[in-house]
C-alpha cells in the first residue's frame, strides 16, 4: 500500500514463515540467502526460530535452526544495530544522551554449533583431521558420570577479519571511538584469536587514520565493557561476538527507549551488499495477548 504505488520496483520475495520453511526443509532460507547475493540487497522481516512447543505448533519435520543465523552464514559481514533517538520518547539509561552502535559479528558461534544431549557416562572428545594428510589432534573435553549436555563451536580466522575491518571502517565513518570485547581470559585460544586478529589489522591498516581523526580502539573484558557502557555517555561504537551483541543489542534498544526504535542492517564484507532486518523478533507473547 505504501511502497508498490509509488516506487517501480520488482520485488523477488521469498515467504520465510515457519509452515513454507518446514514444507521446503528450510530450502528456502538459502534461496533467499543466495538471491541477497546476487541483488545485493535486502529487506528480512521477523521469523520464528522454533523450539519445542513450535515443533509441536507447527507439527514440522524437525527442529529447524535459526533463519537468521543461515543466512548470515551464507552472506557473513557484521550485524550494525544503532537506536532511533527521539526526544519524547524517554530513556531508561538517561546518562545516555549519544547513540552506540553495536557491531555483530554475523557468523558462526552457538549460531552454528553442534550441540548434543549426554544420557549416559562417557568421554567427550573433540578432533580435527587436517586435510593435508598430517596427524589429527584430539582434545579430551569431559568424563561425564552420568547424563549432561555438550557443544561444539567454531569461528574462521577470513571471516573475524572481514568483521574487524567492517567495525574499523564503521568507526572512521561515524568519527566515533571502537571498543571490542571478548572474555579471552577464559577463552584464552578461541577469544584470545579475536582479540589478536583485531590488534593486528589495526596497527597495519587503522592506526594512522584513527590518530588523524583523534579517536581509538580498545579491547575490553566483556565484563568490564558492560560497566562501561552503562555509565558512558555513548558515542562509540562497540564491536561484539556473536552471542553478545544478540544479547546486549536488546539491552542498548530497551536502554534508549524501545527495541521497536533500532535499525538493523547486516554489511557484508564485499561493501556493497546489505541486509536491512527487524532488530526485534516476532514479539510472540504480545501477539497471543493481544
Amino acid at each position: 500500500q505504501l511502497i508498490l504505488p509509488n516506487v517501480d520496483v520488482q520485488l523477488k520475495y521469498f515467504d520465510l514463515g515457519l509452515p513454507h520453511r518446514d514444507k521446503t526443509d528450510d530450502q528456502v532460507t538459502i534461496d533467499s540467502a543466495l538471491a541477497t547475493k546476487k541483488y545485493s540487497v535486502a529487506v528480512k522481516c521477523a521469523t520464528i526460530t522454533p523450539d519445542e512447543a513450535r515443533v509441536e505448533e507447527f507439527k514440522l519435520k524437525k527442529m529447524w535452526k535459526s533463519p537468521n543465523g543461515t543466512i548470515r552464514n551464507i552472506l557473513g559481514g557484521t550485524v550494525f544495530r544503532e537506536p532511533i533517538i527521539c526526544k519524547n520518547i524517554p530513556r531508561l539509561v538517561p546518562g545516555w544522551s549519544k547513540p552506540i552502535t553495536i557491531g555483530r559479528h554475523a557468523h558462526g558461534d552457538q549460531y552454528k554449533a553442534t550441540d548434543f544431549v549426554v544420557s549416559k557416562s562417557g568421554t567427550f572428545k573433540m578432533v580435527f583431521t587436517p586435510k593435508d594428510g598430517s596427524a589429527a589432534q584430539e582434545w579430551e573435553v569431559y568424563n561425564f558420570p552420568g547424563g549432561g549436555v555438550g557443544m561444539g563451536m567454531y569461528n574462521t580466522d577470513e571471516s573475524i577479519s572481514g568483521f574487524a575491518h567492517s567495525c574499523f571502517q564503521y568507526a572512521i565513518q561515524k568519527r566515533w571511538p571502537l571498543y571490542m570485547s571478548t572474555k579471552n581470559t577464559i577463552l584464552k585460544a578461541y577469544d584470545g584469536r579475536f582479540k589478536d586478529i583485531f590488534q593486528e589489522i589495526f596497527d597495519k591498516h587503522y592506526k594512522t587514520e584513527f590518530d588523524k581523526l583523534k579517536i581509538w580502539y580498545e579491547h575490553r573484558l566483556i565484563d568490564d565493557m558492560v560497566a562501561q557502557v552503562l555509565k558512558s555517555a555513548g558515542g562509540f561504537v562497540w564491536a561484539c561476538k556473536n552471542y553478545d551483541g544478540d544479547v546486549q543489542s536488546d539491552i542498548l534498544a530497551q536502554g534508549f527507549g524501545s527495541l521497536g526504535l533500532m535499525t538493523s542492517v547486516l554489511v557484508c564484507p564485499d561493501g556493497k551488499t546489505i541486509e536491512a532486518e527487524a532488530a526485534h523478533g516476532t514479539v510472540t507473547r504480545h501477539y497471543r495477548e493481544h
